[in-house]
């Protein structure tokens, strides 16, 4: 059975990336890009699905780890009775072929150890053909061929590699997998001290960029790491997370393929980017959406793949039990194809706080804007699927309203911006005063003082904690004072937010789920509005303490059993982290701030 989530760290290459568990074995990894096939999926079932595992022979009495400072290289001691080890886990940022490379370093006493390589292509479904040699050993499975460089007395085993060696103090053994497919002959022999020094030099240099002095800064700067590490650097675009089907209840059915991009995050992550001082990844973030949305608006997609791939087929993989027997294990996601409206609001966000900031304006950037406003005034008052892509038919949620109107909102100000006026300009500033009326008359419940899910309904929904942040109304109007109010009321278990009672929405699905940790950033950011900078600074310090060991965040926390739920680690909460420490560390007055601290810049 797979670790807790909790107990896994990330590496990555901004490509590609794998997880490392506390006990020294890797579980997961999709090569040669993040929504590659696995060849370790021991996470989402056990051993037989595909590992790589160094650990000692004896029993491990305490396991400490760490980054190094200011990278994405993992250390791991290992104690035993006889001795410790240290394990150095990294991935060279990406120049030809992948590479994982693992450093095991005798630090005290003498420790008997076992290597155990057992890749199994196609997310654990296909056993490799295998060939040891001198030094080394070849894997192949259909399209994909692994080679491990290792100077130790390797052995076949269980359709898997296997090495036993002793450690001693100051002994060091250095291990590189590499991926190539399987036509042509495997990669050289890389220089594994130099590949660890380039890749220190490198994540120095790119957190050397980082612009934010504010309190929290060694969590920020490991969440933009972690940001950097999910960005699929050929193109721009961020994955949601590096994993899919990690439950959002253990032993349920909520369980997603995260390894796309979402449109969602467009302004979450430009706005991040941007008051950290990473412009060039703003820009790209920035390129790889419009590309992504390029083509008729009637066609626009929630998401697409890493390089705009638009087919994102959802089927089962019958062969794996599931993270914790969570059933089933999905990969691609059928929510590409719902219709959420919020999502115009982010794209519009996107291009207006691009603007604001400086960024050079992108030559088609305006006409695909008219474009999609176009498609918007023809569909902004039918239902869809929302925010969180429910599977049980489309609603009126407020949210999606509010969200159409943020994209007519920033459509109206870009255009003063660019001199537009006459009657396109009057006919825009008509159509957002008409969705701004439409909410405030169908989404709010004056007898609950309270805005609600959908329109005329009684249900609460998190998202609502959206409407100060974008502007929609200002914090002091008592509607949403209200709201904040009735969602800690009504949705808060603990202290931290749900996205709604899944016993009374319609998302077609059986009920159960943990606290989403984004929404909780949210709240802090909304009591920071409201003024109630004290209760902010509690919640986000709070949610900081629900990090692993190694500062990572999942999507969902579940607060009974104290664990980590969800696909992880997760870019929107490692997002909404960075933004509410922005906002908290911002000088400017509690009824200036916006989200992102729009109007401080």
């Amino acid at each position: 059975m797979a670790l807790p989530l909790e107990a896994y760290a990330l590496i990555g290459d901004t490509q590609s990336a794998a997880l490392v568990g506390r006990d020294g074995s890797i579980d997961w990894l999709c090569w040669p890009r993040f929504d590659s096939e696995a060849c370790f999926a021991a996470l989402l079932g056990n051993m037989e699905h595909g590992r790589w595992r160094v650990a000692p022979r004896l029993p491990v009495r305490d396991v400490r780890r760490r980054y190094q400072p200011d990278t994405l290289i993992l250390e791991t001691e290992l104690h035993t009775d006889t001795g410790t080890v240290r394990l150095f886990d990294f991935m060279p940022v990406r120049s030809n072929s992948p590479e994982l490379i693992r450093i095991v370093e005798g630090v005290s006493g003498e420790v008997p150890m076992r290597m155990e390589l057992a890749p199994r292509f196609g997310y654990g479904d296909r056993t490799p053909w295998l060939n040891v040699s001198p030094g080394g050993a070849t894997t192949k499975a259909g399209p994909d061929a692994l080679f491990l460089h290792a100077d130790l007395p390797l052995r076949a085993e269980n359709s898997g590699v296997v090495a036993d060696f002793v450690l001693r103090q100051g002994e060091r053994v250095p291990l590189i997998l590499s991926w190539y497919p399987s036509h042509l002959s495997p990669p050289g022999r890389p220089d594994p001290i130099a590949a660890l020094v380039e890749t220190q030099r490198w994540w120095h240099q790119w957190v050397g960029q980082c612009t934010f002095t504010g309190c929290w800064r060694p969590q920020v700067v490991r969440s933009l790491i972690t940001l950097k590490a999910l960005t699929y650097s050929p193109t721009g675009g961020l994955v949601a997370a590096p994993t899919t089907s990690l439950p959002e209840r253990l032993g349920g059915v909520r369980n997603w393929d995260y390894r796309y991009c979402w449109l969602r995050d467009a302004t979450l992550t430009l706005l991040a980017l941007l008051n950290a001082g990473y412009t060039q990844e703003a820009l790209a973030w920035r390129d790889w959406l419009l590309r992504a949305v390029a083509g008729e608006p009637d066609e626009l997609q929630i998401m697409y793949g890493l390089a705009g791939e638009r087919r994102l087929t959802e089927v089962e993989l019958p062969w794996l039990p599931g993270y914790e027997d969570s059933r089933p294990v999905r990969i691609g996601n059928a929510a590409a194809g719902q219709l959420q409206l919020d999502v115009f609001g982010e794209i519009f966000d996107c291009f207006y706080q691009a603007r604001l900031r400086g960024m050079p304006p992108h030559p088609e950037g305006w006409d695909v804007a008219v474009h999609l406003l176009r498609c918007l005034e023809k569909r902004w008052l039918e239902p869809d699927e929302g925010i969180w892509e429910v599977r049980g038919g489309r609603q009126h949620f407020t949210h999606s309203k509010v969200m159409a109107w943020v994209a007519l909102d920033r459509a109206v100000k870009a255009a003063a911006l660019r001199g537009v006026g006459g009657e396109q300009m009057a006919h825009w500033t008509a159509l957002r005063d008409r969705m701004h009326a439409e909410v405030c008359e169908r989404g709010y419940d004056a007898r609950r003082n309270t805005f609600t899910q959908t329109f005329g309904g009684a249900a609460l929904d998190a998202s609502l904690l959206m409407i100060p942040l974008v502007g929609f109304l200002p914090p002091e109007d008592p509607r949403v004072r209200g709201t904040v109010e009735a969602v800690q009321r009504e949705l808060c278990h603990d202290g931290l937010v749900r996205r709604y009672h899944t016993h009374e929405t319609r998302d077609g699905l059986p009920p159960g789920e943990g606290v989403f940790v984004a929404c909780s950033f949210w709240l802090a950011d909304a009591l920071m509005l409201l003024g109630r900078e004290h209760e902010a600074r509690e919640l986000f310090e709070r949610l900081l303490g629900l990090s692993n060991d190694v500062g990572l965040l999942s999507e969902e926390y579940e607060p009974r059993a104290r664990r980590m739920v969800g696909n992880f680690p997760q870019a929107f909460s490692h997002l909404a982290l960075v933004s509410t420490a922005q906002n908290l560390s911002c000088g400017a007055a509690p009824g200036e701030r916006h989200r992102g601290c729009w109007r401080c810049h």
